[in-house]
């Protein structure tokens, strides 16, 4: 070992082999650093051309991620389905109730008019569910020979869920109200329903412009009758028979 050990001390080319490949690797990492920090203008070119092109691609890349996503949502969400339904009211539960909260003998703001009445299929062959709510009364037209209100309430459809809506509720003439939303099949639902007065307070036809939501069941959708004071629903629909009612439809 330690004759070894002399010997390559007294070897002259070991030592001359040993520095110069130490400076030819000290020579070698100094060319590539300078390369990534010399001032040379086409080196400084070169790194920001592909720094921007890395930029650009990126930004490519996540816009059409987004563009496409919000075409899509746009594309869901723009699908307008219509549901018509006529809200009959069948004088068996006392509704309207008129809560004179006002103290007058004209009709005045403040007062109160819930109700409730049977809701049966445009094309009248079924019977659907029912409305519950509440009216305010805003302002009495007497020139209308009528009652402006702010009218909150819901549609249940049995087994499917309900639609909530709020809006004007004039009894002298057709009104739209604004979906606020749902349950069921109709969660996330929104919208407009028009209001069409055919004999107030008896016979409503409603036409629900819907969005947010799923394809209708089919059995919500048949072709509606065209409104008018002499429209009924079938017998079976007022009997409540098995085949001309939804499921979970409540009376």
């Amino acid at each position: 070992m330690f004759s070894s050990t002399l010997a390559l001390r007294a070897n002259p080319s070991f030592s001359m082999k040993t520095t110069n490949t130490r400076s030819l690797v000290t020579t070698s990492l100094t060319t590539i650093l300078s390369s990534f920090t010399s001032p040379n203008p086409s080196h400084t070119k070169v790194l920001k051309q592909n720094t921007l092109l890395q930029q650009h691609s990126y930004l490519s890349v996540t816009k059409k991620f987004f563009t496409c996503r919000s075409q899509a949502e746009t594309s869901d969400s723009a699908k307008v389905q219509e549901l018509s339904v006529y809200e009959i009211n069948e004088r068996d539960r006392g509704s309207p109730a008129y809560l004179r909260l006002s103290q007058k003998t004209v009709n005045s703001l403040g007062d109160l008019v819930p109700f409730s009445n049977k809701l049966y299929s445009g094309c009248l062959q079924k019977h659907v569910g029912r409305t519950s709510g509440i009216c305010i009364l805003i302002q009495n037209k007497a020139e209308k020979k009528g009652d402006m209100y702010e009218a909150i309430y819901s549609f249940y459809f049995g087994d499917y869920g309900h639609i909530s809506v709020q809006g004007p509720y004039h009894t002298y003439e057709d009104t739209y109200l604004a979906v606020t939303g749902g349950t069921g099949i109709f969660e996330g639902v929104y919208g407009q329903v028009k209001l069409n007065q055919i004999i107030f307070p008896f016979k409503l036809f409603y036409t629900f412009y819907l969005k947010g939501i799923k394809d209708l069941p089919q059995e919500l959708l048949a072709k509606h009758v065209e409104p008018s004071p002499s429209v009924e629903p079938s017998p079976a629909s007022k009997a409540c028979e098995p085949y001309a009612v939804i499921a979970g439809s409540v009376d």
